[in-house]
């Protein structure tokens, strides 16, 4: 697990807000931010933030690495510059549906599909937020989503954080589900077909009764021990409802 916030501070602010200065004299700069930003979100993308290294990115620029240091001091003020630069394709559409509900059920999907699109986020700790422009730009549409209800701020801020921690969970299963299959070599039918018959030998229906009935009728209508999409839509429609109550005894206070 990597950490947000793990290099030094006036440099990660300064390349998160583009507060770094512009030499006056001199050449034009070879590279800009930009340039090693979106070389080290391809390299995360396509195999893993393992991969995202100044030596890396520098090679895939065509650069020695020794020049990048000029524009990012470490690898820790890289990381928190494409965990934030990402979340710049984050939708914010100025005509967001009416209705809270509506509103952040589409946050929700919007936060999953950046998740799925890019796994490696999940490898960088939430606890402490990046503090850069597009990630602030993201909190603070989510927190405009619930503003008119009658919320204190706290709560304001615990509702979108609860509704973040359910995606980011359920994005975690389904991004190991989606690589089970390249990493085992095996399908989920491929491996039930595999430990099915091994397992009816030792499953006692009489002892388990209830796991067995309802483990059968899920997997036959799965056709897989898990379904990462149907997970999804009911947690979050359930989470939802919850969050209706909650929302209509803060409007009645």
């Amino acid at each position: 697990m990597d950490y947000s916030g793990s290099g030094d501070p006036q440099r990660t602010i300064e390349l998160l807000w583009g507060r770094t200065p512009r030499p006056k004299r001199g050449p034009k700069p070879k590279l800009t931010v930009d340039d090693i930003a979106e070389t080290a979100i391809r390299l995360a993308d396509l195999e893993g933030l393992a991969a995202v290294t100044l030596r890396r990115v520098a090679d895939d620029l065509g650069v020695t690495a020794m020049s990048l240091y000029g524009y990012v001091p470490s690898k820790a003020e890289l990381l928190d510059l494409i965990a934030d630069r990402v979340y710049r394709d984050y939708p914010m559409p100025d005509g967001a549906p009416s209705g809270w509900r509506p509103r952040l059920e589409t946050i929700a999907r919007a936060n999953r599909t950046m998740y799925l699109t890019h796994p490696w986020l999940l490898q960088i700790a939430a606890s402490r937020p990046i503090p850069g422009p597009h990630l602030t730009a993201k909190y603070d549409y989510e927190l405009r989503s619930i503003d008119d209800l009658g919320l204190s701020d706290t709560e304001m801020d615990l509702v979108v954080t609860l509704v973040n921690d359910y995606v980011r969970g359920a994005a975690r299963t389904a991004v190991d589900a989606a690589r089970a299959e390249s990493e085992t070599g095996r399908t989920d039918r491929q491996w039930w077909d595999a430990y099915g018959p091994a397992l009816a030998e030792v499953l006692d229906p009489a002892r388990f009764p209830t796991a067995v009935r309802v483990g059968g009728a899920a997997g036959a209508e799965y056709d897989a021990a898990y379904d990462p999409d149907r997970a999804f839509e009911f947690g979050l429609h359930r989470l939802l409802d919850g969050l209706e109550r909650f929302v209509d005894t803060a409007e009645h206070r």
